[in-house]
Order: C-alpha cells, then structure tokens, then sequence
C-alpha cells in the first residue's frame, strides 16, 4: 500500500520521519501512468514543493487524497481551486523561511550595488594585478527600495536593510498600517525607488507583473532583485532592459523556466545570479521539511493543521 505520495525531493531526515508514519511512494521512481491507474486510489496523502506542485492529471488520478502538504511558502504549483472544489485542504510552510530568505535578497542587493560578483572574479582571475581597479561601484547606503510584496518577508527584508539607511516604499493591493509610502501603482513606484524588490508570489494574478515598463521606470542607474518567483518577471524584456541599459542591474535567484538560466543572462556583467537557493541553508530547510511533515501526521492523527493556505480555510 502507497498512502502517501511524495512529488518532489527530500532530505534523509524528512525521510525518516516520513517512514514512521507513512507508506511512501516516490513519484520519481515510478510509471506515472500505469501506477496511477493501478495505485493511486491508494493515495491518501501528497507532499510536493512550490516548483513541484501537483499536475492536474496526477491529482484527478487520486480520487481519494485527503491533503497536499507543500514544502515552502509558495504553492503556485497546486490549484487550490481544484483542490477546494474536493476538499483536499492544502497546507504550505510560513514563517520558518522568512529570515533566510530575507538575508538572501539582503545579500542580492549588496552585490549588486557593489558590483561584487565582477570584483571577486577580478580578484580571482588576477586581473587587479595586471590591470588595476575595476571602475568604482555604488554605494548601498541611504536607496530608495520599493518592495513588491509587503508580506511577511517583504517585512522580515526591511528590517535587515535597515543599518543601511534606506527609503522604504512599498506597492500592494491594500495600504498597510506601516510607516513607509504606499504606490497602489507599480510603474509609479519604479519610477520613484533605485532599487525594486520582488517577493511577490507566482500565479496567473502576478504572471510579468513586473514588465519593460517598470524596468524601464526603475531606470539605468537601479537594480531590480528577485526572490519571490521567476514567473513574476517578464525575463525577455528583462534581458533587453539589461543589455540596452534601461535597467542598471539584476540580482536573481528565481528563472521563468527553472533550472534553465538563459545565456543572455549568465553572460550579463551587471546581473548576479543564485539557483534558487534563498532559503537554502540546513537549519531552515530542516524547519520548512518538519513543518510539512508535521501537516501531514497532525491531518493522520484528526489535530488541527498547523499551517493551512489561505484558500483552505472553508475546509478547515
């Protein structure tokens, strides 16, 4: 028997845990469409990631899921309506990321204002020996950041941008009771920041929310940072925004089409670039893995969810 469906990778110690509990299965290692027709009625329980997610066919071929629990904050990859419609509530891992990933764009924006990923390879290269100096950088100090989603992180990524001085705008649906300056107008708020930050979410609503005119209004001498989703970006008018220097610079850790980094941008002297990697340190993916499996046991064992998405709650 195969009660629980594991999508995507896990760590030996989410294993463990997994087998404790569980039956497992592993979508990796087998034929999709002859074990799902044989076995997944079997299926009680699902675990997947944000980029993972689970496809629409897999998850009509299990007629008898009761949960999908998502390591990671994002769950753009699983259609919360379909599951809704079935009441397969859905569960995701907030708060345990935040500051990870909030250190990571803190990290992003440094480099880029200080053009360190082109100076380490001028020191490494023996270059600086050679040549000199590259052209003196910018200085991080005293921006002007927009941040694009005032969430959770986005507010985790003020506070650790703070000894540097910064300007704080923000852009969202709603004006929040914050003491930063409120653009209900993205374009708007590009135009008045040197630097955009995106911990926006993917899906359909965010898809190229951030397009060539919003490069083009944060302008020649700015940087746009990602941390949020690849999809959120319109990654071709970013290349072009970069290459014809409308936009100043990048720092990415997400990709519309991950693992795929385009050419064009590996090449790029003024982008920095991560695989995707924000909260990737052991300790916090410790913390999103113990978070998903904990969904799962507390749903096996009739307790209360720990971390539903918001879309669940008429289920819960």
């Amino acid at each position: 028997m195969a009660e629980l469906l594991i999508m995507s990778g896990v760590t030996p110690h989410m294993q463990e845990r997994l087998k404790a509990e569980f039956d497992l299965a592993f979508f990796a290692d087998i034929s999709p469409e002859i074990w799902l027709a044989e076995t997944g009625s079997q299926v009680r329980f699902i675990l997947t990631d944000g980029p993972t997610g689970v496809p629409a066919d897999v998850l009509a071929s299990l007629p008898n899921a009761e949960i999908i629990s998502n390591v990671g904050v994002g769950y753009d990859g699983v259609d919360t309506a379909v599951a809704t419609g079935r009441g397969i509530p859905v569960c995701h891992t907030p708060n345990v990321l935040n500051e990870e990933v909030a250190t990571t764009a803190l990290m992003l924006y440094l480099a880029c204002w200080r053009n360190f990923e082109a100076e380490m390879a001028h020191a490494r290269s023996g270059r600086w020996e050679a040549l000199g100096n590259l052209p003196l950088p910018r200085t991080a100090d005293a921006r002007t950041v927009g941040i694009l989603g005032l969430g959770r992180i986005g507010k985790a990524i003020v506070a650790k941008l703070a000894p540097w001085s910064p300007e704080i705008l923000y852009f969202g649906r709603s004006k929040q009771d914050v003491p930063y300056r409120y653009f209900d107008d993205l374009t708007e708020m590009a135009r008045a920041c040197d630097t955009l930050i995106n911990i926006a979410p993917g899906g359909a609503a965010t898809q190229h929310l951030i397009n060539r005119e919003v490069m083009d209004a944060v302008g020649p001498a700015g940087n746009l940072i990602n941390v949020g989703r690849g999809s959120t970006v319109d990654e071709t008018a970013l290349i072009a925004a970069l290459r014809e220097g409308s936009l100043g610079g990048a720092g990415l850790d997400v990709y519309e089409s991950e693992p795929f980094i385009p050419q064009a941008l590996r090449n790029a002297s003024n982008v920095v670039l991560l695989p995707h990697v924000a909260s990737a340190s052991i300790e916090t993916r410790r913390a999103m893995g113990d978070l998903a499996v904990d969904n799962l046991i507390a749903w096996k064992k009739g307790e209360a969810l720990i971390s539903p998405v918001p879309e669940s709650a008429s289920l819960i």
